[in-house]
């Protein structure tokens, strides 16, 4: 608080002179601003929660949540038009992958037969169903596609190892890939199917999954596409059935964020996020976490230390690749997602979804 009264004074002083002419105005402060980031809210017409979210553009984005809800804007969340897939009303989405404002594919989740994979090639305006799954013991959490043609989405354990789907055909058909490249899951080891991020890929070829549940938090990491995985600790709490990392963002191969914490409202998460600089292989703790458990992450696209981290409770910015995180909203959001312009979207309880505002990003 004193650095930023003092930062004030020696800012109106300058001012001052530049106002009598003793200073030229353009040198008044020469020192970078810091973003000031800031939701812009949007009425979506909707009381789903959407935990799934998918960031074309500043102009188009699609939600996807409870009660097997769709949505999409074309126009920057001034208007959201409802593309649900008939008949889908028991489904619980939980993430959306899209390539543009006409094709899109969304994850159902659930024990046995409620997950599913279904895609658009039309924005919306029919859906076909490409997965369902028959195994009772299976259940899909989310996933992330590497381009537009190659996709996994990751499932719980299944006899021990987490279980993986691919698609090589942008999401139009899926197989179940061999368990011997995954390593052993931990006692109590789960995904969670909070943001549609506790998988996430880059570049053509890599994908991170985020676990918890366990004794200790998790990422796994794959270099080819789900077949084969490494293995690395995390600093994130874990230890009970609700905590450990839910999200996970990564800018190229090598700059990993995670964040998660306790989702139980009212439950301390002293340890909400870690950063990675070697693609995953560790992980350290953030000195300054967020305020609380965090269930969605992403990156600005065209910045390399800057992101942004949503929750129950509220976001928070970084602008030092994750290493300090700093609150600029206190509303409750449940995922982020920013598309490759830059336009930065968030989604969440009630349907609740927002923009990042112009300039907000912080150039």
């Amino acid at each position: 608080m004193r650095r930023r009264i003092c930062t004030l004074l020696v800012g109106l002083g300058a001012a001052a002179l530049a106002l009598s002419g003793a200073l030229p105005a353009q040198a008044a402060d020469p020192r970078p601003r810091e973003p000031r980031p800031a939701w812009e809210t949007r009425t979506s017409g909707s009381d789903a929660r959407f935990r799934g979210l998918a960031a074309v553009s500043r102009s188009t984005a699609w939600v996807a949540g409870t009660k097997g809800t769709v949505l999409l804007t074309r126009d920057g969340g001034r208007h959201w038009r409802d593309v649900s897939p008939p008949g889908a009303g028991t489904l619980e989405f939980r993430d959306v992958e899209a390539f543009d404002a006409w094709h899109a594919v969304v994850l159902a989740i659930g024990e046995g037969d409620a997950s599913r994979v279904l895609r658009t090639d039309d924005g919306g305006a029919s859906w076909t169903e490409t997965f369902r799954n028959p195994d009772p013991r299976a259940f899909y959490d989310c996933l992330t596609f590497f381009d537009r043609r190659h996709g996994i989405a990751v499932g719980d354990p299944v006899d021990g190892r987490f279980r993986v789907l691919s698609t090589g055909d942008g999401g139009r058909s899926w197989h179940v890939l061999p368990s011997d490249g995954m390593p052993a899951a931990l006692p109590g080891e789960a995904a969670f199917a909070a943001s549609g991020q506790c998988v996430t890929a880059a570049g053509g070829h890599d994908a991170w999954l985020a676990t918890g549940g366990a004794a200790v938090s998790r990422v796994l990491h794959s270099t080819d596409r789900g077949r084969t995985w490494s293995v690395a600790g995390t600093p994130v709490p874990a230890g009970d059935a609700a905590r450990g990392v839910f999200g996970l963002a990564f800018r190229g191969r090598a700059h990993g964020l995670a964040v998660g914490g306790d989702y139980r409202a009212g439950q301390p998460s002293p340890t909400a996020a870690a950063v990675s600089g070697d693609g995953g292989t560790s992980w350290t703790a953030a000195p300054r976490p967020p305020a609380g458990y965090r269930s969605g992450v992403a990156w600005l696209p065209h910045s390399r230390t800057t992101a942004l981290a949503v929750g129950p409770t509220g976001s928070e910015v970084t602008t030092d690749a994750g290493r300090t995180w700093r609150a600029f909203d206190t509303g409750s959001y449940d995922t982020v997602a920013c598309g490759p312009d830059g336009g930065c979207w968030a989604a969440g309880e009630k349907g609740r979804t927002a923009r990042l505002a112009p300039g907000g990003s912080g150039g």
